[in-house]
């Protein structure tokens, strides 16, 4: 159904869009929607980093005696 969409058909449905909310309103949901994907990233780096420091302090050596004595 969405596969036929083309230009023309998008250009309507932003013509209606603005239409309908404002130029302001629009500007606003889109600066609310920045916002949401900033803070959606900042998240998942957040959790990356917890999860690679919790895997750096789980680690530990597994150097041989033999060769840790002849170092």
């Amino acid at each position: 159904m969405l596969n036929n969409i083309g230009l023309p058909g998008l250009l309507l449905i932003a013509v209606v869009v603005l239409v309908l909310f404002g130029r302001g309103k629009i500007s606003s949901l889109m600066g609310e929607v920045g916002k949401g994907i900033t803070a959606f990233k900042k998240g998942v780096k957040d959790s990356t980093d917890e999860i690679e420091d919790s895997s750096a302090n789980t680690s530990h050596d597994v150097t041989s005696e033999e060769k840790k004595d002849k170092v």
